[in-house]
């Protein structure tokens, strides 16, 4: 089956819907998604979005929170991009029909980690899914726009998959292959511009708090197909995720408890009652989430506990119920009541700093290719993300990529390039699926005992050599398997994992999320992206 559209959207977050509504004002675009189009990393988010809208903050003061947070590595116009454009986009949302919370008619800013003033614009603990809604509202039925949900992108359709033509100078990206998982079929997707909004990797993790959908797809076919990926020893482990003693196995997904907890003044203590954050940071609980998480790690490891407490008992019952509805009865229905009891947190791997690397319009190294959201490396985040800032990253690039596509003779001409089908000749159904699925455990697990919150040489060789063999495993069973989205899933986690090692082996001092037992200090004169391109691509 063969599809033609002007734009190709893969993902359906925040980035992409917000995207595909703008382009769809001049272009007909196509939304592909592997699962609902609902079911994304924004529809888990639950904080908020940063912006300046408050008297007492400026743009000034949200920039210097995020360079700051970011430990010198962040990209000082990018930072500005997103801090101004903020209010106005958070005003296009309000016209959309986002609920955001007010109080007396006015938005209810709240506080996170990092952020020296109250500027989290939310919908009480539910930002990411009520943003979803009103997108989804307007993009049913609009007549330039069609989702394609239980489709999974394989790979993006370039020069190389062209049979006796070699690519000379830049690579064109035009549209990419697809799995329909409901009709067990690959689709030819032609595209005249595609844009990479798949979101995170944390399912590469043994504990995550993003969704199942969170393999690192979109990277993982970005890198193959040659754009540069950079950064990606950055990732984000959120400090407090719910402990429970019992982890879904299917997808390893861990409950966030929202850092808008600690900005309506949670405390974290150890098992015995104590607070121990201002031992890290002066500022306490509200410390950026790089030092809260290792401060936790340690604090655990120190005292062989499986988990820390965080307290909000003092903030009274009625205004738990009503700032935080869906943690206070996701917690109640586990015997924990917020407002007497404290909740039981553990780090979990929450976001990835790095991706495929864009610039300021969300352009890739490829041409005919944009990236938004979780999967691209602005250079926003830096070695840090600072709170709250992903959902206003993916509305600014998502709105400056729009613009661009929509300016006039933007598109680039139609190529009468001959594209292939999809050959899946040769290939057979997997009878020995039950032995590579094994690998999804055995990258979840040494990812989480060598490449997680504090690193060594010694874990990370030791991981490169283990990731490295499973990687080539898949790879092997890849050519020869009739292609299915957990085979497809599965070889994605495994090159993100590879790529997370090789960047962190790159990185020869500790910054930011990145912290080495090998290298404890910061090198001032070490600001540097790591960057990775795929060298087998010719």
């Amino acid at each position: 089956m063969r599809l033609e559209t002007d734009i190709l959207v893969i993902g359906s977050g925040i980035a992409g819907l917000s995207f595909a509504l703008k382009a769809a004002k001049k272009h007909k675009v196509l939304i592909v998604t592997k699962k609902e189009q609902a079911e994304s990393n924004t529809n888990y988010a639950q904080g908020g979005v940063a912006t300046v809208t408050s008297p007492d903050d400026s743009y000034e003061l949200h920039i210097k929170d995020t360079l700051e947070c970011g430990a010198g590595l962040c990209h000082t116009d990018a930072v500005e991009q997103i801090v101004k454009n903020g209010p106005h986009l958070i005003n296009e949302l309000i016209e959309l029909g986002v609920n955001f919370s007010r109080e007396q008619g006015k938005l209810d800013l709240g506080r996170e980690g990092g952020h020296s003033r109250q500027r989290i614009v939310h919908a009480k603990d539910l930002t990411g899914k009520e943003i979803e809604r009103a997108l989804l509202h307007n993009i049913t039925n609009h007549k330039n726009i069609t989702v394609l949900e239980h489709h999974t992108a394989i790979d993006l359709i370039t020069e190389h998959n062209i049979k006796k033509r070699k690519p000379t100078g830049s690579i064109n990206c035009y549209g990419a292959y697809a799995y329909d998982e409901i009709n067990d079929d690959i689709i030819t997707i032609l595209s005249e511009l595609t844009v990479i909004c798949t979101g995170g990797i944390g399912q590469v993790y043994l504990h995550t708090t993003n969704p199942a959908i969170a393999t690192g797809d979109g990277i993982a076919i970005g890198y193959r197909s040659g754009c540069k990926i950079g950064n990606m020893e950055f990732v984000q482990f959120h400090p407090t995720s719910l402990y429970e003693n019992k982890i879904n196995p299917t997808d390893g997904q861990s409950f966030l408890i929202s850092e808008a907890l600690r900005g309506a003044g949670a405390i974290l203590k150890t098992k015995n009652g104590e607070e121990f954050m201002f031992k890290y940071d002066s500022r306490g609980s509200l410390a950026p989430r790089d030092i809260v998480a290792r401060a936790i790690d340690s604090e655990m490891k120190k005292h062989g506990d499986d988990f820390v407490y965080l307290d909000i008992t003092k903030l009274g019952e009625e205004k738990i119920k009503n700032k935080f509805p869906y943690i206070y009865k996701k917690c109640l229905s586990i015997g924990i009541n917020m407002a007497k009891d404290m909740i039981p947190v553990v780090p979990a791997a929450h976001y990835i700093c790095g991706g495929i690397v864009s610039d300021l319009d969300g352009r890739t190294s490829m041409n005919r290719l944009f990236v938004l959201g979780e999967a691209s490396m602005t250079g926003v985040h830096g070695a840090n993300r600072l709170a709250s800032n992903s959902l206003l990253e993916a509305l600014v690039y998502a709105d400056k990529a729009a613009k661009i596509c929509c300016v006039d003779n933007a598109k680039p001409k139609k190529s009468n390039i001959k594209i292939p089908d999809w050959d899946s000749s040769g290939t057979e159904n997997a009878e020995e699926w039950v032995l590579i699925s094994q690998n999804k455990n055995e990258i979840k697990q040494i990812m989480a005992n060598y490449v997680g919150i504090v690193r060594s040489n010694l874990r990370l060789h030791r991981a490169l050599r283990r990731i490295t063999l499973i990687k080539d495993e898949i790879e092997s069973f890849y050519k020869k398997t009739r292609i299915n989205r957990e085979l497809l899933e599965l070889r994605n986690m495994a090159l993100i994992s590879y790529l997370i090692i090789r960047s962190a082996l790159m990185r020869k001092e500790s910054r930011g999320l990145h912290y080495s037992t090998d290298y404890p200090e910061t090198k001032r004169s070490y600001l540097k992206d790591t960057i990775i391109t795929n060298k087998t691509v010719k």
